[in-house]
């Protein structure tokens, strides 16, 4: 369910632009934002940089357009909450280094990788835009890109791979570990810090 604050961010644009013509142009805009992250995602996996060069690449973009604060938040639940201001501040560092060294360490396995933009549709106040991804060798895997705001600033929110969410599923994954874990927060963000030590 929207909150109030969303729903009257979203009934403004809807007013001033029009229903249709509004969320067209907004699904429009989310899926050219997609086109061109996935060709700047492409080039720098089929590039032959050096692993650190592309760790680097790839934080540029993924500083511009994921939303790596919110999805973070989201991923720590109702734990975030709890948490200190220092506690906050060092989780969200730690999430992005690990949203990154995840990505890197797939990057030395593709090569001729492409992104093929299909389809955007509305969902809520998001814009889910669908794409085909192909690697040689592989069959074609079709990946949804969830953009919040599409009608202002669009950014990555969520990506849906084979009808996963993998925020929910990071989600899931931490709460699992904290209630292994006495829900201690400290413990999760030394073991996120443990999990990309070898990454860098």
């Amino acid at each position: 369910m929207l909150n109030r604050r969303r729903c009257f961010a979203v009934a403004a644009f809807l007013l001033a632009a029009g229903p249709r013509d509004g969320w067209a142009q907004a699904i429009e805009k989310a899926s050219a934002f997609v086109r061109q992250t996935g060709d700047k995602l492409t080039a720098i996996v089929n590039g032959g940089q050096g692993a650190a060069e592309k760790r680097r690449a790839l934080t540029q973009i993924l500083e511009v357009a994921v939303d790596l604060d919110g999805v973070g938040r989201f991923c720590l639940g109702r734990f975030w909450r709890t948490a200190t201001p220092d506690q906050q501040k060092r989780y969200l560092a730690a999430f992005h280094e690990v949203l990154v060294t995840n990505i890197s360490s797939k990057l030395g396995e593709y090569r001729g990788v492409t992104v093929t933009v299909q389809r955007g549709r509305a969902q809520e106040e998001d814009a889910i835009v669908t794409t085909v991804v192909e690697r040689p060798n592989n069959p074609p895997t079709t990946v949804e890109w969830v953009i919040g705001q599409p009608a202002s600033a669009p950014r990555i929110v969520d990506v849906l791979a084979e009808g996963t969410s993998l925020r929910l599923t990071q989600r899931q994954d931490y709460a699992a570990f904290l209630s292994r874990n006495n829900n201690d927060i400290d413990a999760l963000i030394a073991a996120m810090k443990a999990q990309t030590a070898g990454g860098k």
